[in-house]
């Protein structure tokens, strides 16, 4: 079974070449990302499916879970380890399916703990919930509060992923709620130092976590 904890890295939309951003990924892995998603909302497959390709190879040589957001198509065709799905991206049932029973499947929750339990009855491997502080990536999204982090450790068997307008600084908050892993984007991607400011929320849950 796929160990979920830790530092969750999430990829930026871009269009860099897949060398580039493996690259990229590669140093946040060496600064203890475990978990890496890729997520492109582009149209152009072709170059979806290269970075995906070039992302996988990367994570298989570290051994760290890899999984694409929203495209289970993708996944499948890659050999991808799971997906993550956002509200109108299909069914956790359907996507086990596809992808096997080990595979890692994700269910973004936003700010609702019914959304939560209802994912983990149907399979899910996780679920995401945000964001907790204002967010670069997503503006506009819904707010959560650290309480439903506590109240998803009490009443799920499943981990809980926080999302968000997370930094170093307000991390440990989140994982003394409840949080299992933290997800980032622009706290680790917009950083002149990927390792470092990976290695950063790492040791949130090596110093910080009081389980």
């Amino acid at each position: 079974m796929t160990h979920l904890d830790g530092l969750y890295l999430i990829t930026p939309d871009t269009a860099d070449a897949p060398d580039v951003l493996a690259e990229q990924v590669a140093q946040a892995i060496s600064g203890g990302a475990g978990l890496v998603q890729y997520r492109h909302k582009g149209p152009d497959r072709q170059l979806r499916r290269d970075q995906a390709t070039a992302l996988l190879g990367v994570c298989r040589i570290a051994r760290v879970p890899f999984i694409v957001n929203d495209d289970v198509a993708l996944a499948a065709e890659i050999g991808a380890d799971g997906v993550h799905l956002g509200r109108d991206d299909g069914d956790p049932m359907a996507a086990r399916r596809r992808l096997g029973a080990n595979a890692v499947i994700g269910v973004s929750c936003y700010d609702d703990l019914t959304l939560a339990r209802a994912a983990e009855r149907a399979g899910a491997s996780y679920v995401a919930f945000g964001s907790f502080f204002p967010s670069a990536t997503k503006p506009h999204a819904v707010r959560a509060s650290p309480e439903l982090l506590s109240a998803a450790r009490d009443s799920l068997r499943i981990p809980a992923v926080a999302i968000g307008g997370i930094t170093p600084q307000n991390g440990g908050l989140l994982i003394a709620a409840g949080a299992r892993m933290l997800a980032v984007v622009t706290g680790v991607f917009a950083q002149p130092d990927l390792a470092a400011a990976a290695r950063a929320y790492a040791s949130l849950f090596v110093d910080g976590d009081p389980r």
